[in-house]
Protein backbone atom coordinates (compact mmCIF):
# COMPACT_ATOMS: atom_id res chain seq x y z
CA UNK A 1 0.00 0.00 0.00
CA UNK A 2 1.20 3.51 -0.82
CA UNK A 3 2.43 5.44 2.22
CA UNK A 4 1.41 9.11 2.29
CA UNK A 5 2.12 11.77 4.89
CA UNK A 6 -0.33 14.64 5.32
CA UNK A 7 1.94 17.36 6.66
CA UNK A 8 0.56 18.62 9.96
CA UNK A 9 1.90 22.14 10.51
CA UNK A 10 -1.13 23.77 12.11
CA UNK A 11 -3.18 24.80 9.08
CA UNK A 12 -5.33 23.12 6.46
CA UNK A 13 -8.14 20.58 6.38
CA UNK A 14 -5.83 17.88 7.65
CA UNK A 15 -8.39 15.41 8.98
CA UNK A 16 -10.64 15.55 5.92
CA UNK A 17 -7.54 15.17 3.74
CA UNK A 18 -6.49 12.08 5.70
CA UNK A 19 -9.94 10.53 5.34
CA UNK A 20 -10.14 11.26 1.60
CA UNK A 21 -6.69 9.80 0.95
CA UNK A 22 -7.60 6.67 2.91
CA UNK A 23 -10.75 6.29 0.82
CA UNK A 24 -8.53 6.66 -2.27
CA UNK A 25 -6.47 3.69 -1.09
CA UNK A 26 -3.46 5.13 0.73
CA UNK A 27 -1.95 4.35 4.09
CA UNK A 28 -1.91 7.83 5.65
CA UNK A 29 0.09 9.33 8.51
CA UNK A 30 -0.69 12.80 9.88
CA UNK A 31 2.57 14.23 11.19
CA UNK A 32 5.16 16.99 11.01
CA UNK A 33 7.97 14.51 11.68
CA UNK A 34 10.83 15.34 9.33
CA UNK A 35 12.01 11.79 8.66
CA UNK A 36 8.54 10.45 7.93
CA UNK A 37 7.74 13.41 5.69
CA UNK A 38 10.95 12.91 3.72
CA UNK A 39 10.62 9.13 3.39
CA UNK A 40 6.92 8.82 2.50
CA UNK A 41 5.91 7.81 -1.03
CA UNK A 42 3.93 11.04 -1.23
CA UNK A 43 3.68 14.23 0.85
CA UNK A 44 0.44 16.22 0.95
CA UNK A 45 0.61 19.90 1.94
CA UNK A 46 -2.85 21.31 2.68
CA UNK A 47 -3.36 24.98 3.44
CA UNK A 48 -6.20 27.36 4.35
CA UNK A 49 -6.27 31.01 5.32
CA UNK A 50 -3.87 33.80 4.46
CA UNK A 51 -0.76 33.15 2.35
CA UNK A 52 1.45 34.86 4.95
CA UNK A 53 0.04 32.86 7.87
CA UNK A 54 0.50 29.56 6.01
CA UNK A 55 4.10 30.42 5.14
CA UNK A 56 4.83 31.40 8.73
CA UNK A 57 3.37 28.16 10.11
CA UNK A 58 5.15 26.05 7.50
CA UNK A 59 8.60 27.57 8.00
CA UNK A 60 8.22 27.38 11.79
CA UNK A 61 8.48 23.58 11.52
CA UNK A 62 10.99 23.72 8.61
CA UNK A 63 8.40 22.42 6.21
CA UNK A 64 9.88 24.60 3.48
CA UNK A 65 13.13 22.61 3.70
CA UNK A 66 11.28 19.29 3.59
CA UNK A 67 9.27 20.27 0.50
CA UNK A 68 12.33 21.61 -1.31
CA UNK A 69 14.37 18.53 -0.50
CA UNK A 70 11.64 16.17 -1.69
CA UNK A 71 11.15 18.01 -4.97
CA UNK A 72 14.90 18.24 -5.59
CA UNK A 73 15.07 14.47 -5.14
CA UNK A 74 12.09 13.78 -7.41
CA UNK A 75 9.86 12.76 -4.49
CA UNK A 76 6.16 13.53 -5.07
CA UNK A 77 4.44 16.43 -3.31
CA UNK A 78 0.78 17.47 -3.58
CA UNK A 79 -0.22 21.00 -2.54
CA UNK A 80 -3.88 21.83 -1.86
CA UNK A 81 -5.50 25.31 -1.96
CA UNK A 82 -3.09 27.70 -0.21
CA UNK A 83 -0.75 24.71 -0.24
CA UNK A 84 -0.70 25.26 -4.01
CA UNK A 85 -0.35 29.03 -3.80
CA UNK A 86 2.75 28.96 -1.59
CA UNK A 87 4.62 26.98 -4.25
CA UNK A 88 4.91 30.25 -6.20
CA UNK A 89 7.48 32.99 -5.56
CA UNK A 90 5.14 35.51 -3.97
CA UNK A 91 1.64 36.01 -2.62
CA UNK A 92 0.09 39.48 -2.38
CA UNK A 93 -2.87 39.85 0.00
CA UNK A 94 -4.25 43.18 1.25
CA UNK A 95 -1.14 44.95 0.08
CA UNK A 96 1.21 42.55 1.87
CA UNK A 97 3.78 40.85 -0.37
CA UNK A 98 4.89 37.55 1.20
CA UNK A 99 7.70 35.41 -0.15
CA UNK A 100 6.57 31.90 -1.10
CA UNK A 101 8.56 28.71 -1.58
CA UNK A 102 9.63 29.71 -5.09
CA UNK A 103 9.23 26.26 -6.63
CA UNK A 104 7.45 28.04 -9.50
CA UNK A 105 7.91 31.62 -10.75
CA UNK A 106 4.99 33.98 -10.41
CA UNK A 107 2.77 35.80 -7.93
CA UNK A 108 -0.57 34.82 -6.40
CA UNK A 109 -3.00 37.76 -6.42
CA UNK A 110 -6.66 38.55 -5.78
CA UNK A 111 -9.20 37.33 -8.30
CA UNK A 112 -10.81 40.09 -10.36
CA UNK A 113 -14.39 38.94 -9.89
CA UNK A 114 -17.69 40.58 -8.85
CA UNK A 115 -18.24 38.08 -6.04
CA UNK A 116 -15.55 36.80 -3.67
CA UNK A 117 -14.68 34.35 -2.37
CA UNK A 118 -15.05 31.95 -5.26
CA UNK A 119 -16.92 29.33 -3.27
CA UNK A 120 -18.66 26.19 -4.43
CA UNK A 121 -18.55 23.62 -7.20
CA UNK A 122 -17.05 24.54 -10.53
CA UNK A 123 -15.75 22.97 -13.72
CA UNK A 124 -12.14 22.81 -14.83
CA UNK A 125 -10.40 22.49 -18.19
CA UNK A 126 -7.71 19.81 -17.77
CA UNK A 127 -4.53 20.07 -19.76
CA UNK A 128 -3.77 17.54 -22.45
CA UNK A 129 -2.43 14.20 -21.15
CA UNK A 130 -3.36 14.99 -17.55
CA UNK A 131 -2.89 12.00 -15.26
CA UNK A 132 -4.62 13.77 -12.38
CA UNK A 133 -7.95 14.19 -14.19
CA UNK A 134 -7.96 10.89 -16.08
CA UNK A 135 -11.59 9.73 -16.32
CA UNK A 136 -12.93 12.78 -14.47
CA UNK A 137 -12.37 15.51 -17.05
CA UNK A 138 -16.02 16.63 -16.97
CA UNK A 139 -16.47 16.59 -13.19
CA UNK A 140 -16.93 19.58 -10.88
CA UNK A 141 -14.67 20.32 -7.92
CA UNK A 142 -15.10 22.36 -4.76
CA UNK A 143 -13.37 25.75 -4.52
CA UNK A 144 -13.04 28.21 -1.62
CA UNK A 145 -10.62 31.04 -2.42
CA UNK A 146 -10.24 34.72 -3.27
CA UNK A 147 -6.66 34.52 -4.58
CA UNK A 148 -5.04 32.48 -7.33
CA UNK A 149 -2.20 32.24 -9.82
CA UNK A 150 -3.29 33.76 -13.13
CA UNK A 151 -0.30 32.98 -15.33
CA UNK A 152 2.32 30.31 -15.94
CA UNK A 153 5.78 31.54 -16.89
CA UNK A 154 8.07 28.58 -16.18
CA UNK A 155 9.75 27.46 -19.39
CA UNK A 156 10.55 23.75 -19.06
CA UNK A 157 12.97 22.38 -21.62
CA UNK A 158 13.57 18.75 -22.71
CA UNK A 159 14.40 16.21 -21.42
CA UNK A 160 12.09 17.36 -18.62
CA UNK A 161 8.40 16.72 -19.32
CA UNK A 162 6.20 19.67 -20.16
CA UNK A 163 3.97 20.71 -17.22
CA UNK A 164 0.26 19.93 -17.51
CA UNK A 165 -1.84 22.99 -16.65
CA UNK A 166 -5.53 22.85 -15.74
CA UNK A 167 -7.54 26.08 -15.78
CA UNK A 168 -10.82 27.30 -14.34
CA UNK A 169 -12.51 30.69 -14.38
CA UNK A 170 -14.13 33.02 -11.87
CA UNK A 171 -14.18 36.57 -13.17
CA UNK A 172 -10.95 35.71 -14.96
CA UNK A 173 -9.00 32.54 -15.85
CA UNK A 174 -6.82 31.07 -13.12
CA UNK A 175 -4.75 27.93 -12.60
CA UNK A 176 -6.90 25.24 -11.01
CA UNK A 177 -4.22 22.53 -10.99
CA UNK A 178 -0.63 21.96 -12.05
CA UNK A 179 1.24 18.73 -12.75
CA UNK A 180 4.96 19.50 -12.94
CA UNK A 181 7.23 16.50 -12.43
CA UNK A 182 7.17 15.49 -8.75
CA UNK A 183 5.19 18.60 -7.77
CA UNK A 184 1.42 18.53 -8.21
CA UNK A 185 -1.07 21.03 -6.82
CA UNK A 186 -4.77 21.89 -6.89
CA UNK A 187 -6.43 25.22 -6.09
CA UNK A 188 -9.67 23.39 -5.27
CA UNK A 189 -10.17 20.97 -2.39
CA UNK A 190 -10.22 17.34 -3.58
CA UNK A 191 -11.01 16.26 -0.01
CA UNK A 192 -14.26 18.27 -0.23
CA UNK A 193 -15.09 17.30 -3.81
CA UNK A 194 -16.97 14.06 -3.15
CA UNK A 195 -16.43 11.07 -5.41
CA UNK A 196 -14.63 13.15 -8.05
CA UNK A 197 -12.11 14.28 -5.45
CA UNK A 198 -11.51 10.72 -4.27
CA UNK A 199 -10.90 9.61 -7.86
CA UNK A 200 -8.49 12.50 -8.39
CA UNK A 201 -6.53 11.53 -5.28
CA UNK A 202 -6.53 7.92 -6.48
CA UNK A 203 -5.12 9.11 -9.81
CA UNK A 204 -2.38 11.00 -7.97
CA UNK A 205 -1.56 7.93 -5.86
CA UNK A 206 -1.26 5.96 -9.08
CA UNK A 207 1.54 8.25 -10.28
CA UNK A 208 3.69 7.90 -7.16
CA UNK A 209 5.50 4.79 -8.33
CA UNK A 210 5.72 5.66 -12.02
Amino acid sequence: MTNVVVFDYGTGNVHSAVKALELAGAHVTLTSDRRRALEADGLVVPGVGAFSAVMQALTAVRGDEIIDRRIAGGRPVLGICVGMQIMFEHGVERGIDTEGLGEWPGTVTRLDAPVLPHMGWDTVSPGESSALFRGIEQERFYFVHSYAAHAWTLDVMPPFPKPVLTWSEHGQPFLAAIENGPLTATQFHPEKSGEAGIRLLSNWLGTLHD
